[in-house]
């Protein structure tokens, strides 16, 4: 009887014990897939196939439905380059997010209104150069040409829209410079 008592709890022991491994593979699996998942819609929407560079946003929850925000970011770093974003530069920030067909609703406009109520982490920045340079890998050099001008255009209006300080010297302050050439070497 002490062996049928022993063996029964034995067997519950190993069926509880693999009952948890199956269960930690089976979420182990699932993970894997939605990971594979993300990284195919992220590379549909966006064009990249580097699965490091789509990793890097699916990290920084960056999805097909958020992807449209990331080309907004060079917007956003030159205005938050003073440590501040005037009414005017957000006003421009806004007004781009528009042209590029956020809707006030969705996720993407919705990470925008985050990063200009606060400034993002540098890990941001350095996501979006990362999806610059691959995405330039995949691109013509007219269309990473035209690509760069659009960016850097739209980025440049930003830093112009707050027009210096009580209206008096340049239009784009050294910090702003500073952070347009370093967007601008994302192309390099």
């Amino acid at each position: 009887m002490n062996d049928e008592l022993l063996g029964g709890r034995r067997k519950a022991l190993e069926d509880s014990f693999f009952a948890k491994e199956n269960e930690k593979l089976r979420q182990a699996l699932q993970e894997k897939e939605s990971t594979q998942a993300k990284r195919e819609a992220l590379s549909a929407a966006s064009g990249v196939t580097d699965d490091s560079v789509l990793d890097e946003l699916i990290a920084l929850d960056i999805s097909s439905d958020t992807l449209a925000a990331l080309s907004l970011v060079p917007l956003v770093e030159v205005a938050w380059a003073d440590g501040s974003i005037d009414e005017k530069e957000r006003s421009a920030i806004l007004s781009a997010a528009e042209h590029a067909g956020l809707e006030r609703d969705g996720a993407s406009y919705q990470l925008l209104q985050g990063w200009l109520a606060v400034q993002p982490e540098s890990k941001v920045l350095s996501a979006w150069k990362d999806y610059v340079a691959a995405l330039s890998n995949t691109l013509s050099a007219d269309a990473n040409a035209a690509l760069k001008q659009d960016l850097l255009g739209r980025a440049r209006s930003v830093a112009e829209a707050a027009g210096g300080f009580l209206g008096l010297g340049g239009k784009i302050s050294s910090a702003e410079q500073a952070m347009l050439d370093e967007l601008e070497q994302a192309f390099s």
